[in-house]
């Protein structure tokens, strides 16, 4: 094999190489670090004019339901409930947003499959 080629007559660029693991590598602390961030954070919801409130973690876990006393009327039990999905799901959203926004901002917007 001829010297400085690689096994397919590609020529090794050892130096881009070793400056593109040392990104990646930067990369994949960074995107760590925002993990890690991400999973203590907290986002709050609410609904119904807020007697429904939601709380999600960062892991998108469910941490806290505070429900006002007013809202529950024993005759109308299913509007409680779509304002507790509701604010629910509004957390979540937020977020993904905010997960979706850090990704975007660690990548610089490579589009990566993440």
């Amino acid at each position: 094999m001829a010297k400085g080629f690689g096994g397919r007559g590609m020529p090794m660029g050892g130096g881009m190489n070793m400056n593109m693991i040392k990104q990646a590598q930067k990369m994949q602390q960074d995107l760590l670090r925002m993990q890690q961030e991400m999973e203590t954070k907290e986002y709050t919801a609410t609904a119904g004019g807020g007697v429904v409130t939601a709380c999600v973690t960062g892991k998108r876990e469910l941490k806290e339901l505070t429900i006002d006393p007013e809202a529950v009327d024993p005759d109308d039990v299913e509007m409680l409930q779509d304002m507790i999905v509701a604010a629910v799901n509004q957390a979540m959203h937020a977020a993904e947003e905010d997960a979706g926004s850090s990704m975007q901002k660690l990548t610089g917007g490579m589009g990566l499959p993440f």
